[in-house]
């Protein structure tokens, strides 16, 4: 299903919505290997996955301490 638009009658433009397009060639992630970073973003993201482990970890401490104490109070 195509829509013309007329803006310059010179010019025409067919829209096509993309459920009545023809599908696309996708690119496989397998073949793009891995991607390059720098120091300073490998840095980050070590003191990012840190972080989490430590948020992580600090939860369990309080859902265990929460556990205990209710069940001796």
């Amino acid at each position: 299903m195509a829509v013309l638009l007329k803006t310059n009658p010179d010019e025409l433009y067919y829209v096509v919505h993309p459920l009545f397009d023809e599908p696309e060639e996708k690119i496989s992630a397998d073949d793009l290997g891995t991607m390059k970073m720098s120091k300073s973003v490998k840095l980050a993201l070590y003191a990012l996955r840190g972080y989490l482990i430590i948020m992580g970890l600090l939860v369990s401490y309080h859902v265990v301490s929460l556990a205990i104490h209710h069940v001796m109070p």
